[in-house]
């Protein structure tokens, strides 16, 4: 099964969030990542899914994002034309001679170390999905006490744009 990303523009309004995730559930589709957030404009929010399936899945979930009125725009983004990011918090244990080990680690992947405890340092780093993959690797054996991940989030390179070209009526 293939990954695609997709960026969706929606209105910005409760229960958007609602009604596209529960597209998805009722279709019986997976939702590998999703992040969402206000754009430029604040009547509008972009949502950047991650899911997993063939052309005919993909095709299909478009179809069914485009029936809801919530939704403005989608565009999948394609790996050469795009920049992806996710970010991670990640709860290490560093005890005695490991912490220093560590730090040097963390400043190898240009990560931040954002709480120091007796017991552990939190590390905060952005990067692509491989590059949090590998420092969650690294720190394995250290022993991982949490890690929390914003999912992945999307924009095309260059000067395109995805706009919404609707005109709103001033409040």
């Amino acid at each position: 099964m293939n990954r695609h990303v997709l960026s969706v523009l929606v209105e910005n309004q409760s229960g958007v969030l609602s009604r596209v995730s529960g597209l998805f559930s009722r279709r019986g589709y997976n939702i590998d990542s999703l992040s969402v957030g206000e754009t430029e404009d604040p009547k509008v929010s972009r949502m950047t899914i991650v899911v997993r399936g063939d052309d005919y899945i993909l095709e299909q979930i478009k179809k069914q994002l485009n029936k809801l009125i919530d939704v403005i725009k989608i565009i999948e983004l394609k790996n050469d034309q795009s920049i992806f990011r996710e970010l991670a918090m990640i709860k290490v244990k560093a005890e005695g001679s490991s912490r220093a080990s560590i730090i040097e680690i963390v400043g190898i992947f240009r990560a931040k170390i954002v709480d120091v405890a007796n017991e552990t340092l939190t590390v905060e780093m952005t990067g692509d999905e491989g590059k949090i993959e590998a420092f969650i690797n690294l720190m394995k054996p250290y022993g991982i006490k949490e890690i929390v991940r914003t999912g992945l989030t999307a924009l095309e390179r260059g000067n395109k744009e995805i706009k919404d070209h609707r005109k709103y009526e001033e409040d």
